[in-house]
């Protein structure tokens, strides 16, 4: 078989009565169906276990795992569901499979708790990482080199990915999807899971903190003018006026609703809008610019490279090129496609300025 024409090899690394069930269907919603209509790859998903056999979930429901650790040394995409954080120590072959991995190269994903395995493996020394809000505070303490947020949904150190739990590991993936196949793939498998495509909060991850769908109806409506009105210069009084408070109460309440800053909601916006049309268009980079709202080339392309690590130009050409069905991720600068993502950190300073 052609390289080109390998299944991306995904694995759900799962322990006897420890596996998430949840977590698990997540894994096998987004990866064990067969959706290269939608512009994913082929995937060989299967599930991975010290002891192949049949296992029981955290809820006692019985599963058949078939594989070995063995398969980890070939598997592209490796994620591990909540770990029982007490009575059961991870294993030094299960610690020593997931640091050969990591080396060669494979993307790996915790769910909740499979952080803590993550981190006795030393694969999150110096990194910032979440876990479910629960159990931050135990994985802090237990491994001091690991900087740990509670407050995210998720966070993305690149190549090692830590969810916060629950349905943030729909979010979790979702993003992994959307950074690894463009927007419009992670847009047709949310709509097809019934789930909200991109809560984007705007800090220094694509999706950083989470921002719940408004219930404030006047609020919501200021929100959805503004979705629709990119191109127009939107300012916090423009917002303000609209939801018919002062500046300063507007700023206030719209942090205390979504999770963020005017700012960092309209940026998110934009930089979301402008994917799309790179993707599904072939309007120039000028006029996709001036449609969402950056005005010029060149600001929309130094906040791509800002938040994005690469141009809107070499964006387009990656998702295009790796768009068509069962087409692998594409090279760019000699990483997978959905390394456009790598060291997001360096863009937190801008965020928190009003809009």
């Amino acid at each position: 078989m052609a390289e080109k024409d390998r299944p991306l090899v995904v694995s759900v690394v799962v322990a006897d009565g420890l596996v998430g069930s949840f977590g698990l269907g997540v894994c096998a919603e987004v990866f064990g169906y067969d959706r290269r209509h939608m512009g994913l790859p082929r995937f060989d998903f299967a599930l991975v276990g010290e002891a192949p056999g049949v296992m029981r979930t955290d809820t006692g429901i019985p599963i058949t795992v078939e594989h070995g650790l063995e398969r980890l040394s070939r598997s592209d995409i490796i994620s591990i569901t909540a770990w029982e954080l007490f009575d059961r120590v991870p294993s030094p072959a299960l610690l020593e499979a997931f640091r050969e991995a990591h080396a060669r190269g494979a993307t790996i994903v915790s769910h909740c708790t499979g952080a803590f395995v993550l981190a006795a493996a030393g694969l999150l020394d110096g990194k910032r990482v979440t876990t479910h809000w629960k159990w931050a505070g135990e994985l802090a303490a237990r491994f001091p080199a690991v900087h740990v947020d509670p407050s995210v949904l998720y966070v993305d150190n690149g190549q090692v990915l830590t969810g916060a739990g629950t349905a943030a590991g729909v979010d979790t993936l979702l993003h992994l999807v959307r950074r690894e196949w463009g927007a419009a793939a992670a847009n047709a498998l949310a709509r097809e899971m019934v789930v909200p495509p991109h809560r984007d909060g705007g800090q220094a991850q694509f999706i950083d903190a989470p921002v719940p769908a408004c219930e404030d109806d006047l609020l919501g409506a200021v929100l959805d003018w503004a979705g629709s009105h990119l191109a127009e210069d939107i300012s916090v009084d423009i917002l303000a006026r609209r939801s018919l408070m002062s500046p300063r109460s507007f700023a206030r309440r719209f942090k205390a609703t979504t999770g963020t800053t005017p700012h960092a909601w309209l940026l998110g916006r934009r930089l979301a809008a402008a994917e799309a049309l790179l993707e599904e268009s072939d309007a120039p980079v000028e006029e996709i610019a001036r449609l969402v709202g950056f005005g010029t080339a060149a600001g929309l392309r130094e906040q791509f490279a800002r938040r994005r690590g690469v141009s809107p130009r070499a964006y387009r050409q990656t998702f295009r090129a790796g768009s068509g069905a069962g087409a692998p991720p594409v090279q760019l600068d000699g990483h997978r496609a959905g390394r456009v993502g790598r060291d997001q950190s360096l863009i937190q300073a801008e965020f928190g300025q009003p809009a």
